[in-house]
């Protein structure tokens, strides 16, 4: 043992590692980065599907490789077991992807119960694997007043939960109906420019990140744990 691990009685040396940039450098990952979106509305004409339809048009213009669930006919959580269809399509595309865009209205000063229902069915993990772990994401939503910053800071709080790389820039769209025109695409504004700014900062975290998102997010409290003993925490079925 060197000096630093002498004088730290309490760490394992077998599972520590000293940080090396090394391992960050991305190689062999040459496919478009893969994004996942989800919206938090079944309205006919959903304004957070159209930002989020926006952004999917943004991020395919930069290069991404785009996915829009479409929530409907999702069942709530607990009301049926994961075999059901349109669960087993969210969870597919969440193990597909390597960054996600969450974009909710705000109803009752939180997110809706549509986009709650999504993010609930994805699991926190299968087997000692962690499906979210290490993707970036992005959050945005859409109000029907004034502007408001309450349903992206529960979605944060949610991404760090789920051990997510959520990028710092957000959007936040302001009486929502104003912004879109007859063919609902979004009109020219403050408001679209910072959706480019966020679909920008997505891609560029993701393709820092999805390379070695695996160094990253790798814990010394989980090498010291072992697969059996992680799977049998976080899987906890009785609860």
């Amino acid at each position: 043992m060197n000096k630093a691990i002498k004088d730290l009685p309490n760490l394992d040396a077998r599972h520590f590692l000293v940080p090396d940039s090394k391992a960050l450098a991305v190689t062999g990952v040459n496919h478009a980065p893969r994004i996942l979106l989800l919206y938090g509305s079944l309205r006919e004409r959903s304004f957070s599907r159209l930002v989020t339809e926006e952004a999917a048009r943004l991020l395919q213009e930069m290069g991404a490789d785009i996915r829009i669930f479409n929530p409907k006919g999702l069942p709530m959580p607990d009301d049926t077991d994961e075999q059901h269809p349109k669960v087993q399509e969210l969870r597919k595309l969440v193990q597909w992807c390597e960054g996600m865009v969450w974009c909710s209205p705000e109803r009752h000063g939180a997110m809706t119960s549509i986009m709650k229902t999504q993010i609930d069915w994805i699991p926190l993990s299968l087997g000692a694997v962690r499906p979210t772990q290490g993707k970036t994401l992005a959050v945005m939503q859409v109000c029907g007043g004034a502007q408001s910053f309450n349903t992206v800071n529960q979605m944060r709080i949610l991404g760090r939960w789920m051990r997510m790389l959520t990028i710092p820039n957000q959007s936040s769209v302001a009486k929502a109906y104003l912004e879109f025109d007859d063919n609902d695409r979004m009109k020219p504004s403050a408001y679209y420019n910072r959706i480019v700014d966020v679909m920008e900062e997505l891609m560029k975290f993701t393709l820092l990140a999805r390379g070695c998102s695996d160094y990253l997010t790798n814990r010394y409290s989980e090498r010291v744990e072992s697969a059996e003993q992680l799977a049998a925490r976080v899987n906890q079925r009785a609860i």
